[in-house]
Protein backbone atom coordinates (compact mmCIF):
# COMPACT_ATOMS: atom_id res chain seq x y z
CA UNK A 1 0.00 0.00 0.00
CA UNK A 2 1.30 3.44 -0.93
CA UNK A 3 1.56 5.92 1.94
CA UNK A 4 3.05 9.40 2.22
CA UNK A 5 6.16 9.02 4.35
CA UNK A 6 6.96 12.01 6.53
CA UNK A 7 10.09 13.68 5.16
CA UNK A 8 11.93 15.05 8.19
CA UNK A 9 15.23 14.71 10.02
CA UNK A 10 13.92 12.29 12.65
CA UNK A 11 15.85 9.23 13.85
CA UNK A 12 15.24 6.17 11.68
CA UNK A 13 13.39 4.37 14.46
CA UNK A 14 10.60 6.95 14.30
CA UNK A 15 8.09 5.80 11.68
CA UNK A 16 5.59 8.41 10.53
CA UNK A 17 3.28 8.56 7.52
CA UNK A 18 -0.06 9.75 6.16
CA UNK A 19 -2.47 7.55 4.26
CA UNK A 20 -3.94 8.52 0.91
CA UNK A 21 -7.58 7.98 -0.03
CA UNK A 22 -6.62 5.12 -2.37
CA UNK A 23 -6.39 1.30 -2.14
CA UNK A 24 -9.39 0.77 0.13
CA UNK A 25 -12.83 -0.80 -0.27
CA UNK A 26 -15.26 2.01 0.62
CA UNK A 27 -17.71 3.18 -2.03
CA UNK A 28 -18.35 6.79 -3.07
CA UNK A 29 -18.40 9.33 -1.53
CA UNK A 30 -15.99 7.56 0.83
CA UNK A 31 -13.87 6.03 -1.92
CA UNK A 32 -11.87 4.28 -1.08
CA UNK A 33 -9.56 4.11 1.97
CA UNK A 34 -11.86 5.84 4.45
CA UNK A 35 -10.69 5.13 8.00
CA UNK A 36 -13.48 6.83 9.98
CA UNK A 37 -16.56 5.13 11.42
CA UNK A 38 -18.40 8.38 12.25
CA UNK A 39 -18.98 9.58 8.66
CA UNK A 40 -21.80 7.12 7.82
CA UNK A 41 -19.67 4.81 5.70
CA UNK A 42 -20.41 1.08 5.76
CA UNK A 43 -18.78 -0.12 9.03
CA UNK A 44 -17.56 -3.32 7.40
CA UNK A 45 -15.69 -1.26 4.81
CA UNK A 46 -14.02 0.79 7.53
CA UNK A 47 -13.05 -2.38 9.39
CA UNK A 48 -11.42 -3.75 6.25
CA UNK A 49 -9.67 -0.45 5.53
CA UNK A 50 -8.27 -0.29 9.06
CA UNK A 51 -7.16 -3.91 8.78
CA UNK A 52 -5.14 -2.98 5.69
CA UNK A 53 -3.45 -0.18 7.62
CA UNK A 54 -2.78 -2.46 10.60
CA UNK A 55 -0.79 -4.76 8.30
CA UNK A 56 1.72 -1.93 7.96
CA UNK A 57 2.08 -1.58 11.74
CA UNK A 58 3.60 -3.61 14.59
CA UNK A 59 0.12 -3.76 16.18
CA UNK A 60 -3.23 -1.98 16.10
CA UNK A 61 -3.07 1.79 16.41
CA UNK A 62 -4.58 3.95 19.13
CA UNK A 63 -7.43 6.09 17.75
CA UNK A 64 -9.38 8.99 19.22
CA UNK A 65 -12.88 10.41 19.19
CA UNK A 66 -11.79 13.81 17.88
CA UNK A 67 -13.77 16.82 19.10
CA UNK A 68 -11.63 19.86 18.13
CA UNK A 69 -10.37 20.17 21.71
CA UNK A 70 -6.96 20.87 23.21
CA UNK A 71 -6.88 17.58 25.13
CA UNK A 72 -3.92 15.19 24.83
CA UNK A 73 -3.94 11.49 25.68
CA UNK A 74 -0.69 10.03 27.07
CA UNK A 75 -0.44 6.41 25.90
CA UNK A 76 1.47 4.03 28.16
CA UNK A 77 1.87 0.27 28.52
CA UNK A 78 -1.55 0.00 30.18
CA UNK A 79 -3.48 1.96 27.55
CA UNK A 80 -6.24 0.07 25.76
CA UNK A 81 -6.59 0.44 21.98
CA UNK A 82 -10.28 -0.43 22.32
CA UNK A 83 -10.96 2.56 24.57
CA UNK A 84 -12.03 5.55 22.46
CA UNK A 85 -11.24 8.77 24.33
CA UNK A 86 -12.44 12.25 23.36
CA UNK A 87 -9.24 14.15 22.62
CA UNK A 88 -7.24 15.55 19.72
CA UNK A 89 -3.63 14.51 20.30
CA UNK A 90 -1.70 11.41 21.33
CA UNK A 91 1.73 11.13 22.94
CA UNK A 92 3.85 8.12 23.93
CA UNK A 93 7.28 6.89 24.94
CA UNK A 94 6.30 3.26 24.38
CA UNK A 95 7.93 1.33 21.53
CA UNK A 96 5.89 -0.29 18.77
CA UNK A 97 2.80 1.65 19.85
CA UNK A 98 1.22 3.37 16.82
CA UNK A 99 -0.68 6.61 17.39
CA UNK A 100 -3.23 7.77 14.82
CA UNK A 101 -5.37 10.83 14.18
CA UNK A 102 -7.70 11.47 11.22
CA UNK A 103 -8.28 14.53 9.06
CA UNK A 104 -10.18 15.79 6.05
CA UNK A 105 -8.69 19.34 5.87
CA UNK A 106 -7.54 19.93 9.46
CA UNK A 107 -3.81 20.01 10.10
CA UNK A 108 -1.97 16.90 11.33
CA UNK A 109 1.21 17.71 13.25
CA UNK A 110 3.86 15.03 13.83
CA UNK A 111 6.30 15.63 16.70
CA UNK A 112 9.26 13.65 18.00
CA UNK A 113 12.30 14.13 20.18
CA UNK A 114 15.68 14.37 18.49
CA UNK A 115 16.65 11.10 20.18
CA UNK A 116 13.54 9.40 18.82
CA UNK A 117 12.32 8.15 22.18
CA UNK A 118 9.19 10.33 22.42
CA UNK A 119 6.55 10.88 19.74
CA UNK A 120 3.17 12.55 19.30
CA UNK A 121 0.61 13.27 16.62
CA UNK A 122 -1.85 16.18 16.79
CA UNK A 123 -5.20 16.91 15.15
CA UNK A 124 -4.96 20.70 14.79
CA UNK A 125 -8.09 22.20 13.32
CA UNK A 126 -8.28 25.96 13.73
CA UNK A 127 -10.19 25.63 17.03
CA UNK A 128 -7.66 23.26 18.55
CA UNK A 129 -4.80 25.31 17.19
CA UNK A 130 -6.26 28.47 18.70
CA UNK A 131 -6.97 26.85 22.06
CA UNK A 132 -3.56 25.30 22.58
CA UNK A 133 -3.63 21.69 21.42
CA UNK A 134 -0.05 21.94 20.14
CA UNK A 135 1.20 23.63 23.30
CA UNK A 136 -0.49 21.02 25.49
CA UNK A 137 1.11 18.25 23.47
CA UNK A 138 4.56 19.77 23.80
CA UNK A 139 4.14 19.85 27.60
CA UNK A 140 4.05 16.03 27.56
CA UNK A 141 7.62 15.78 26.25
CA UNK A 142 10.44 15.28 28.73
CA UNK A 143 13.00 16.65 26.31
CA UNK A 144 13.22 20.13 24.81
CA UNK A 145 15.02 19.30 21.57
CA UNK A 146 12.06 18.45 19.35
CA UNK A 147 11.30 18.09 15.66
CA UNK A 148 7.91 18.75 14.02
CA UNK A 149 6.33 18.11 10.65
CA UNK A 150 3.17 19.67 9.25
CA UNK A 151 1.19 17.03 7.38
CA UNK A 152 -1.40 17.43 4.60
CA UNK A 153 -4.05 20.07 5.33
CA UNK A 154 -6.22 22.64 3.60
CA UNK A 155 -3.96 25.03 1.69
CA UNK A 156 -3.72 28.83 2.00
CA UNK A 157 -5.67 29.42 -1.23
CA UNK A 158 -8.64 27.32 -0.09
CA UNK A 159 -9.18 28.03 3.62
CA UNK A 160 -11.81 30.77 3.86
CA UNK A 161 -12.64 32.03 7.36
CA UNK A 162 -14.57 34.87 8.93
CA UNK A 163 -13.19 37.95 10.65
CA UNK A 164 -13.94 36.42 14.07
CA UNK A 165 -11.40 33.65 13.40
CA UNK A 166 -8.78 36.16 12.30
CA UNK A 167 -9.38 38.38 15.31
CA UNK A 168 -9.17 35.46 17.73
CA UNK A 169 -5.79 34.38 16.38
CA UNK A 170 -4.46 37.94 16.34
CA UNK A 171 -5.43 38.34 19.99
CA UNK A 172 -3.42 35.22 20.79
CA UNK A 173 -0.52 35.99 18.44
CA UNK A 174 -0.30 39.56 17.08
CA UNK A 175 2.05 38.36 14.34
CA UNK A 176 -0.73 36.07 13.06
CA UNK A 177 -2.16 38.97 11.03
CA UNK A 178 0.28 38.03 8.25
CA UNK A 179 -1.42 34.61 7.99
CA UNK A 180 -4.71 36.11 6.78
CA UNK A 181 -5.40 37.67 3.37
CA UNK A 182 -8.62 39.67 2.95
CA UNK A 183 -11.03 38.60 0.22
CA UNK A 184 -11.81 41.77 -1.68
CA UNK A 185 -15.25 40.70 -2.92
CA UNK A 186 -16.25 39.17 0.44
CA UNK A 187 -16.30 41.69 3.30
CA UNK A 188 -15.05 40.32 6.63
CA UNK A 189 -13.82 37.14 4.94
CA UNK A 190 -10.18 36.03 4.75
CA UNK A 191 -7.97 33.28 3.36
CA UNK A 192 -6.13 31.71 6.26
CA UNK A 193 -2.78 29.91 6.14
CA UNK A 194 -3.10 27.18 8.76
CA UNK A 195 0.45 26.00 8.06
CA UNK A 196 1.89 29.40 8.96
CA UNK A 197 -0.34 29.69 12.01
CA UNK A 198 0.97 26.36 13.29
CA UNK A 199 4.53 27.43 12.51
CA UNK A 200 4.07 30.56 14.64
CA UNK A 201 2.81 28.44 17.54
CA UNK A 202 5.73 26.03 17.22
CA UNK A 203 8.30 28.80 16.96
CA UNK A 204 6.85 30.52 20.02
CA UNK A 205 7.36 27.20 21.81
CA UNK A 206 11.01 27.15 20.63
CA UNK A 207 10.46 24.35 18.10
CA UNK A 208 12.56 25.57 15.19
CA UNK A 209 13.08 22.34 13.24
CA UNK A 210 9.79 22.23 11.32
CA UNK A 211 9.15 20.74 7.88
CA UNK A 212 6.12 20.06 5.70
CA UNK A 213 3.20 22.29 4.80
CA UNK A 214 3.31 21.64 1.05
CA UNK A 215 0.04 19.79 0.35
CA UNK A 216 -3.52 21.03 -0.09
CA UNK A 217 -6.24 18.55 0.77
CA UNK A 218 -8.87 20.57 -1.09
CA UNK A 219 -7.14 20.80 -4.46
CA UNK A 220 -5.39 17.40 -4.40
CA UNK A 221 -8.52 15.29 -4.67
CA UNK A 222 -6.57 12.31 -6.02
CA UNK A 223 -4.83 11.90 -2.65
CA UNK A 224 -6.99 13.36 0.08
CA UNK A 225 -10.48 13.51 1.48
CA UNK A 226 -11.73 17.08 1.99
CA UNK A 227 -14.74 18.14 4.02
CA UNK A 228 -14.58 21.66 2.60
CA UNK A 229 -14.59 20.35 -0.96
CA UNK A 230 -17.07 17.49 -0.70
CA UNK A 231 -19.01 17.72 2.56
CA UNK A 232 -19.86 14.06 3.01
CA UNK A 233 -16.52 12.28 2.66
CA UNK A 234 -13.97 9.99 4.31
CA UNK A 235 -10.93 10.62 6.47
CA UNK A 236 -7.19 10.19 5.96
CA UNK A 237 -5.06 8.91 8.83
CA UNK A 238 -1.73 10.16 10.14
CA UNK A 239 0.29 7.65 12.12
CA UNK A 240 3.51 7.73 14.14
CA UNK A 241 5.34 5.20 16.31
CA UNK A 242 8.75 4.28 17.73
CA UNK A 243 10.05 1.05 16.23
CA UNK A 244 12.17 -1.43 18.19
Amino acid sequence: MKTLKVDWQAPSRVIAFSTTRNEGVSQAPFDSLNLAFHVEDNPNSVIENRARITKLLPKSAHWLSQVHSNKVVVVDANSDTEQLVEADALYTREKNTPLSIMTADCLPVFICSERGDEVAVVHAGWRGLLNGVIENTLKCFKQTNLIAHLGPAIGPTAFEVGIEVRNAFCEKLPEASSCFKPLVKKPNKFLADIYQLALLVLEKSNICKVTGGTYCTVTQSDLFFSYRRDGKTGRNAHIIYISQ
